[in-house]
């Protein structure tokens, strides 16, 4: 086993990171000792890289291990890149000292935008908590994960495409998937394995672009877009405004008699631009 020590940029919030990945069954953590169990999918296989927390969110540094000594550099370069250890979260907080959010981020410093595990990974999940409430999103993705994906050392991997594409419609009925969601779930991961659909290289486009391809996609919309983009590529300045979580955040933030509409959340967000995803993460985050 190997051990590396990391440090983030800036101010970093780990342990808020910790909470909001602990609603989600399939994640192999714990909060007390600040640790949590990363799969990572390499061309070599699969692995468990164990990330921990030493330090405090104004002074951060993590522990990093795992077992195989060949794949160290790839799984420590993409470990900093799912926790995006590299961004200035204190220039993110200067920023919003100059808007209507100062107080918001005063009392959330350091919130970061940490990606889900892989492309693949937050594509299906996404597309399976659409429209849910979160406790029984996480019942479904839960059940999809256990039913097709595999565990490594106690920690759960999501299905490969290929697994999922050749997948009956019919098998995700049985975990209480509406027919609907079975076949969007379904025909994505058959879209990737044909060919059409290359996260990676959607992955490298501008937001705008992505949004434009993605809700082409049957079963993908602008909400399951902008997510992907937020949580499995770690872009920065998305804001859903069709987010029932964040028109609340925004209600009681700015003490509204109502939900706020279109025209208020965009008169709201004018001056958050190019950092409108912390603004989300942090209204989500009041109001949890």
């Amino acid at each position: 086993m190997w051990k590396e020590m990391l440090t983030a940029n800036s101010y970093y919030d780990f342990d808020y990171t910790l909470k909001r990945w602990s609603y989600d069954p399939l994640t192999n953590l714990d909060k007390e000792e600040r640790w949590v169990d990363v799969p990572v999918k390499l061309e070599d296989g699969s692995h468990v890289v164990r990330v921990q927390a030493q330090g405090t969110t104004a002074q951060p540094s993590f522990s990093i291990s795992s077992e195989d000594e060949n794949a160290k550099e790839a799984l420590i370069k993409h470990v900093r890149d799912l926790f995006q250890w590299d961004r200035d979260l204190e220039k993110v907080r200067r920023h919003f000292q100059n808007t209507n959010l100062e107080e918001l981020f005063s009392a959330y410093p350091g919130t970061p935008i940490v990606k889900d595990f892989h492309f693949y990974d937050c594509l299906v999940k996404v597309i399976i908590h659409q429209q849910l409430n979160m406790k029984f999103a996480h019942t479904l993705s839960t059940r999809f994960v256990e039913r097709l994906g595999y565990q490594k050392d106690g920690v759960w991997f999501y299905p490969e495409p290929e697994t999922v594409a050749e997948t009956p419609y019919e098998e995700l009925r049985k975990l209480q998937f509406s027919q609907r969601k079975a076949e969007y779930v379904i025909d994505a991961s058959r879209k990737i394995v044909e060919g059409e659909l290359d996260l990676d290289w959607l992955a490298r486009q501008a937001d705008e672009e992505v949004m434009k391809y993605l809700v082409k996609i049957r079963g993908i919309g602008p909400w399951t877009a902008e997510n992907w983009l937020m949580f499995g590529v770690g872009r920065e300045n998305l804001l859903p405004k069709a987010d029932i979580g964040i028109q609340n955040a925004l209600k009681s933030y700015f003490e509204l008699e109502n939900k706020p509409s279109k025209t208020q959340m965009e008169t709201f967000s004018k001056n958050w631009s190019p950092y409108q995803s912390y603004a989300s993460l942090t209204l989500w985050r009041s109001i949890e």
